[in-house]
């Protein structure tokens, strides 16, 4: 994972020289006081052990071997007191922040694509006590709009400020809060309103007026529309009866002391949220979470936080109904931090492209401390930087290098390098603010070349974290002194794992040298169920001779000697080849996509066929390129449908998958480059970033044939 040295031999060890006297120097000052004895200690203790003996589990974290955790907070056991309990000790400290517009206005783009350009002030901020009494408004407004207790209602919105409120208020009054993603396609979204039966839905003027209004005949049930921006519209096309609120209209209501109901306050058992899948295996299905698993969830992510608390800054950005994003600002909350909210298009600083003026992201704008991100997220800023170290001058780039492959010794070593992080590194640590002392990533794996990059010159432990819906994004996060790549963690302290034997895939607990198998989560973080699907129900999760949950995850792990889990293939992606091979899709996938030419990839293979295929989204610059070196013209779109560019691009993906040792029957033998990137958009990938296989299959169903000489 060192970058290559081009540099004199002679220099290089003078370069050397020159940093072993350094280290020599500064090391006893700086080991004593930096406190890096102590956590080169912790990084190499035992995390979780086998409380049974067999190498099969379960496993618990060390720290709770004896009992899982399911509280933050002594008796606070539902979402509404965990509200109640943060306003209560920080009333004074900001809570939600938001930006405010200044102006917006359509900018053409070189291609002829407008661009909706917003400029954005400071961020204007509600204290704990503002949020809590806003939530307890529009709570009380609801209940007046006939929104009764342990009634489903739907919340459809981008994640901004509005849409915690909105939770908040549900929580409060037992109001179960169905959660359905901003990119779900018509289908998707009607089959979760319809089967949910919600009368009332939480939504946003643009969501509206593009995703729900083509629909609403679709969903007989629904009679009450809250769009939560501030500015009033008419909508004179929305079919008879149905009534459209503003949130500050329903606040108003609940104001009312004559409106003002009885609260039906939660209980531990009680739904909160009916989540949604992003459908990455067919239609979503909808995850019923209480509010106990949510407080035992966050009780154990918190845990893995070192020093989290209200001088803590969050920026939130990923969908709110996702379950990593949902549970990270609940996490936030309970301990008093302040959440700025962003979008993947204000996140970064910006250049306009016609007035050349340069417009602070959200980032720079709130110097976050705290930060989740999904793989998808940081592998694209490891591949924009790395292209700008290749434009930098040579000696730019050999101090870059050098002080990159000095930093991976240091780090391996559980040191740090604060004068290469402030000569070399400050400047890519601001593109996220230059505060951020911790990342999250979670929903999908992190390959190690990126997640060493983040370690690098982001100056701040990545925790990579492994959950699903299912266990409330709860399940292992790694510890912020681990610097280890490619393992998960141990598990929280809110949950234990076991390893189930999957006898067709060659996974056994008795593996040596690590017991592999199949990964089953269990402790109060374990959901309910699915909603309306008991056969479901029945195949994947399952209570034992205690009374404890678990969910078969479908996930094939293997544990360390420390305790630390690392994600090794896929019930799913396993496909049998012709000739009696196995060949993991995600494997081959996580391998290719550290090449550089590759944006994006999605491996395929038929059972009846003797090789694997691919889909690949190259990278526009990589292509061009490539496209250059090997002399073939022509536009973005006629290379990506140039056969003779296929062949060149297999060949650069070949060689990069012999360097990582992949088998010659995982290597794709013939590839299908798309010129249009795959986004939730598209309907190709879910909001997380996921491939969705199915999609995929039928959006590429001639291409196959074509791939595997059907036509």
């Amino acid at each position: 994972m060192k970058l290559k040295e081009d540099i004199n031999p002679l220099l290089l060890q003078v370069f050397r020289s020159v940093v072993w006297v350094y280290s020599v120097i500064t090391f006893l000052p700086w080991y004593f006081f930096s406190g890096a004895g102590t956590n080169l200690e912790r990084a190499r203790r035992i995390k979780a052990c086998s409380i049974s003996g067999h190498p099969a589990g379960p496993y618990r974290a060390v720290n709770s071997r004896e009992k899982l955790v399911a509280l933050v907070q002594p008796g606070v056991d539902t979402l509404d007191k965990m509200f109640e309990f943060a306003a209560r000790r920080f009333p004074n400290r900001d809570c939600l922040g938001t930006r405010e517009v200044l102006s917006e206005e359509d900018e053409l783009q070189p291609n002829g694509k407008v661009f909706k350009k917003v400029i954005l002030g400071n961020y204007n901020w509600l204290t704990y006590e503002e949020a809590y009494n806003a939530a307890k408004c529009f709570g009380s407004g609801l209940a007046a709009l006939n929104q009764k207790p342990h009634h489903n209602i739907a919340v459809f919105c981008e994640t901004r400020a509005e849409w915690v409120i909105a939770a908040q208020a549900c929580f409060m009054y037992n109001f179960p809060l169905v959660t359905l993603y901003a990119t779900l396609g018509p289908k998707a979204i009607a089959h979760g309103l319809n089967e949910t039966e919600v009368t009332h839905i939480i939504t946003s003027k643009d969501l509206l007026q593009s995703r729900l209004k083509a629909i609403l005949c679709d969903v007989p049930r629904l009679q009450y529309i809250i769009v939560v921006d501030i500015k009033p519209t008419s909508w004179s096309d929305i079919p008879r009866g149905i009534t459209v609120y503003n949130m500050e209209g329903v606040k108003e209501l609940g104001s009312k002391p004559i409106q003002s109901e009885r609260l039906v306050q939660p209980e531990p058992s009680d739904i909160a949220v009916i989540m949604y899948t992003s459908g990455s295996t067919g239609i979503p299905k909808g995850v019923m979470i209480s509010h106990g698993n949510l407080i035992a969830g966050i009780a154990g992510m918190a845990e893995r936080i070192p020093n989290l608390n209200e001088t803590d800054t969050y920026i939130g950005y990923l969908p709110l109904a996702h379950v990593l994003e949902l549970s990270a600002e609940l996490v936030c909350i309970s301990h008093g931090c302040r959440i700025g909210y962003s979008s993947p298009q204000t996140l970064a600083d910006q250049v306009s492209v016609v007035t050349g003026d340069r417009l602070k992201g959200d980032t720079s704008m709130l110097k976050p401390t705290l930060m989740a991100s999904v793989p998808e997220i940081m592998d694209r800023i490891y591949k924009n930087v790395m292209t700008k170290v290749d434009e930098m001058s040579k000696f730019q780039k050999t101090l870059f290098v050098l002080a990159y492959n000095y930093k991976i010794e240091q780090i391996s070593k559980g040191y740090s390098t604060p004068l290469c992080d402030r000569i070399v590194f400050n400047r890519v640590r601001s593109l996220l603010g230059g505060n951020t002392r911790v990342l999250l990533s979670g929903g999908a794996p992190l390959s190690a070349a990126t997640q060493r990059f983040m370690n690098v010159c982001m100056c701040c432990p990545v925790g990579q974290g492994y959950g699903l819906t299912e266990t409330c994004g709860a399940g292992t996060i790694s510890e912020m002194w681990d610097y280890s790549t490619g393992r998960v963690g141990a598990p929280l302290v809110c949950s234990e794992i076991t390893l189930k034997d999957w006898e067709e895939g060659g996974y056994h607990s008795t593996d040596k040298p690590n017991p592999r198998g199949e990964i089953l989560i269990g402790g109060p973080n374990v959901t309910m169920g699915y909603y309306k699907s008991e056969g479901r129900n029945h195949e994947d999760f399952f209570v034992d001779a205690k009374g404890q949950r678990w969910f078969c995850t479908g996930d094939i792990g293997e544990f360390h000697p420390d305790g630390c889990l690392k994600i090794i293939d896929r019930k799913k992606d396993l496909v049998k080849l012709q000739a009696g091979e196995y060949v993991s899709l995600g494997k081959v996938e996580a391998v290719l996509k550290n090449c550089p030419l590759i944006d994006n990839i999605c491996a395929y293979a038929n059972s009846e066929e003797s090789y694997v295929i691919s889909f690949v989204v190259p990278n526009h610059k990589h292509l061009m390129s490539l496209a250059e070196q090997v002399q073939i013209k022509g536009t973005w779109e006629e290379l990506c449908n140039n056969p003779k560019m296929e062949k060149e691009v297999l060949r650069v993906i070949t060689e990069a998958a012999v360097s990582d040792k992949l088998e010659k029957f995982e290597i794709p033998k013939k590839i299908r480059l798309s010129s249009e990137p795959w986004t939730p958009e598209t309907g190709l990938v879910t909001d997380a970033f996921k491939l969705k296989r199915k999609e995929l299959k039928t959006h590429y169903q001639e291409d196959i044939e074509r791939m595997y000489g059907g036509k």
